[in-house]
This record gives structure tokens, sequence and C-alpha cells, in this order.
């Protein structure tokens, strides 16, 4: 049986992850209370639910704390058949902040004696055990509505289950440092083709660029010590029963060496993950 239990903070798209389970055929509840998670699956594997590709359900700050607190135990308490996933989603505290804002929306936890920044900041401690539980956590920040569909249907239900699914992410420093990275490569030691006038405008997707950094010899020593340090240790982590792992290459403003950098760990990995994918953030 296979049970996705979708988490986050208000804001950073727990529905819109909820809506694509559903669209692929999940029964799917929002805002179950954690106690009820026994109950529901015991009510699920009497076997009036095997038309659907599986369960997902939202739980989220709006549980009881003492609920939140015990969610490892909830979790032990369910039997060994079930198979289970934690979808945790966050976004920067300015990027809800802006979203609330936005949409007018009033935070669930917030009231008159609670600001939305301090609603926001509590809700971060109130989910702390459901995070370090998770199996993928996503930083929707940067991400688009459609865009978090497309993660959840590559990285969450992605037919190739017998390899661990690998994301390789460009990223610029000057915009922060990706929540959901798991290995940071920082790569500003480089020559930054910035500083050529003809290549400034373009990136680490063209072959202007490609060309410059092939050129300079640090390029290929530092390849060659990343690759070797992946080499090493993604198989350790694969053989630790880890699911998901976000690979993140960061230079100055996202543009140049961390895309081109990228694009070539992702070419070169490609053949050992089947589920690997290549996604630069500062490109979107």
């Amino acid at each position: 049986m296979q049970l996705i239990i979708i988490s986050g903070r208000s804001g950073s798209g727990k529905s819109t992850a909820l809506h694509q389970l559903e669209d692929e055929g999940y029964y799917c509840i929002d805002n179950l209370p954690a106690a009820l998670l026994p109950a529901l699956i015991n009510e699920v594997s009497r076997g009036d639910f095997d038309h659907f590709q599986g369960t997902a359900v939202c739980i989220d700050a709006r549980n009881a704390w003492q609920d939140l607190e015990n969610f490892s135990a909830i979790l032990a308490s369910l039997p060994d058949a079930v198979e289970t996933r934690i979808l945790f989603l966050d976004a920067q505290d300015s990027t809800l902040i802006k979203r609330f804002s936005e949409t007018r929306r009033r935070h669930p936890i917030s009231s008159d004696s609670m600001p939305l920044a301090e609603a926001i900041d509590k809700e971060r401690h109130l989910l702390e055990h459901i995070y370090a539980s998770a199996s993928l956590v996503l930083d929707t920040s940067q991400m688009t509505i459609y865009e978090l569909r497309d993660t959840i249907r590559q990285r969450l239900l992605s037919d190739a289950t017998s390899s661990m699914s690998v994301l390789v992410q460009s990223f610029g420093f000057k915009r922060g440092v990706p929540a959901d990275a798991d290995l940071v490569f920082d790569v500003r030691m480089l020559p930054n083709p910035h500083w050529v006038k003809e290549l400034r405008m373009k990136t680490g997707l063209d072959p202007e660029v490609q060309a410059f950094l092939e050129s300079q010899p640090l390029t290929a020593e530092f390849y060659r010590d990343v690759c070797h340090y992946l080499d090493t240790w993604l198989p350790r982590y694969r053989d630790s029963n880890r699911s998901y792992m976000t690979v993140a290459l960061g230079c100055t403003g996202g543009q140049h060496r961390s895309v081109y950098l990228a694009e070539r760990l992702y070419q070169h990995y490609s053949a050992l993950y089947p589920a690997l994918q290549v996604r630069h953030r500062e490109l979107q």
C-alpha cells in the first residue's frame, strides 16, 4: 500500500501538491488529524480502494501540537506493508509573506495577537518533527504552480523505483542557497565569463560559454574532484535507502559557471541514475 504524506508551511504549495496527486489517481484527504492516520490505513486496507494508485494525506500545523510531537510514533505504528513517503514543502519567509499579502488570505495560526511573520516562524517549529522525517523536501520559493506540479510528477511519482532520484541544480548565491539542497558545491573560484564582454549576456547553456570554461585548467580539475566525490558517496546514500538527493552547484549569479557544470554532471550521470533531473533555478 502506498501512502504519501504532504506537509509544510502554509503558502508553500500543499494544496497544489495534493491536487496533483488526486489528478494522478490517489485517494486524497486534506487536513487529516495525524492521530487518525492508523485508522485511515486500516479502513483503506479493507480493499474498497483498490482502484486508486495510493493514498495521499495532508498533515500540517492545523493539527494538535501533541500529535505533531508524536508524529514519529504514529508513523511507527503503521503496518510494515505500508510504503510511506513524506513530501515536505517550504519556502523562504519573505516569499511566504508575499504570497499571503497577494492573496489576502489569513494564515491559519495567525491572530490579532500574532502577526503574519511571527505565525510563519512559529509554524516552522510546530512542523519540525515532520520535517525531520521527510523523504523529500522541496523549496518552492522560485517555483510556479506548473513547475511544482511537474517536479512532483518527476521526483515523487517517477516510475524509476529501483534507483535513487537525483536532482542536479544550479543556483546563484546572491539569491541564497536552495533550502532543499543536500550537497552544495561552490564554483565561484572558477574564472567568471561575466567579465568577458561577449559572454556576459549568455548562459552556461551556450557553446561560447562552455568553450571558455573548458579552456580553463581549474574547470577540469574541479569537475574531476566533484565527480570523484559523487562517485564515492552517492552510492552510499542510495545503499542507506535514501530515495532523493539534491546536488546543488552555485556561482555568483547562477547564469554561467554553475549552469555549465550542472549540465555536464547531468550528462555524465544520466546512465547511472535513470531518475536524474537537472534544473537551473535562475534561468527559470
